[in-house]
């Protein structure tokens, strides 16, 4: 096996998801990659005083500042891609924006229009620690908002809403370190994109950003059959996670909850009735995030609820 290594330049990076440019990596299932990704909007030099312009890899973006596409030579569809992330660690500054934007949720809570308010960050991610320019201390627990597939239509997508099958801009903060997510695969050769490093978030991410960072990740990527779980799911160091992404948040809960349902099935060989009363008592329902157009939600095995003998990945 290989291990590769690839910087945010001009000519990797990408603010759309699509299968109709040139990868900018060739991998066989197996190897791993680490990729330097810068934050979100693609800052090329660190803020000095918090919501400070500075200079953009993608000035005009349309979406997240990507790398990729990673393409892994002899993926087809009916595949799933699985992502192991087995290292994450965030660049050593960062920053959060909230409120000011017209939507939804702001108007909900009262911070539509006007100015933003900013956070700067500044990281130690030796000691695990973030600190604001308020003094505001924040464990860390890096992970990637985007990692998805090019979806199987033609031309330029937006990097924004996650997607069901090859989902993107996912936002779940359980998928640190030691943790696998499953991708089924979209198009021949996946064509992978990875970016927006979270060096922490909460459940929601309701301010629509998180703790938004540049970030160094070791993947390693294999390709299965496959299972009795057609959508983005994920197995993480403390459980078992899938999702459901729609506009509407109880539509995206039944989605998370009923893919949770067959995965029960098919380690238990009980019923689906069955394996919805275990659920209900040992299963969480989460909100992922509000902040992305699509909404997400995501239901969580833990480990040490499941029995030895439905522990089969």
């Amino acid at each position: 096996m290989t291990t590769y290594r690839l910087d945010p330049e001009a000519t990797s990076v990408s603010d759309v998801l699509t299968y109709e440019v040139p990868p900018v990596l060739t991998i066989d299932p197996g190897d791993t990659v680490i990729v330097r990704t810068l934050d979100a909007r693609g800052h090329l030099e660190r803020q000095a005083v918090p919501g400070e312009t500075r200079p953009l890899l993608i000035p005009d973006a349309q979406g997240h500042c990507l790398v990729g596409p990673i393409a892994i030579r002899g993926a087809t569809p009916g595949q799933v891609l699985a992502v192991r992330f087995d290292a994450l660690r965030p660049d050593d500054w960062g920053y959060t924006q909230a409120g000011g934007r017209d939507d939804t949720l702001n108007r909900m809570v009262g911070t539509a229009g006007g100015d933003p308010a900013f956070l700067l960050w500044d990281l130690d991610a030796a000691a695990g620690i973030g600190v604001n320019q308020f003094g505001l201390r924040v464990p860390l627990a890096p992970f990637l908002g985007v990692t998805g597939l090019a979806p199987d239509e033609p031309g330029r997508h937006s990097t924004i809403p996650p997607r069901p099958r090859g989902g993107g801009n996912i936002d779940c903060r359980e998928l640190t370190a030691g943790s696998t997510l499953y991708l089924p695969v979209t198009v021949p050769d996946a064509y992978l994109f990875v970016g927006d490093g979270h060096a922490a978030q909460g459940d929601g991410e309701v301010g629509g950003t998180a703790f938004e960072c540049g970030m160094t990740s070791q993947l390693t990527v294999t390709l299965r059959p496959a299972g009795p779980v057609d959508s983005v799911h994920a197995i993480t160091p403390t459980g078992r996670i899938t999702f459901g992404f729609s506009d509407d948040l109880n539509t995206a809960t039944g989605a998370a909850l009923s893919a949770m349902l067959t995965w029960l099935e098919a380690l238990s060989g009980q019923d689906r009735s069955t394996v919805l009363a275990v659920a209900s008592v040992v299963v969480d329902l989460r909100i992922t995030q509000v902040a992305n157009q699509t909404w997400g939600a995501h239901a969580v095995l833990p480990h040490a609820l499941t029995p030895p003998e439905w522990r089969e990945s």
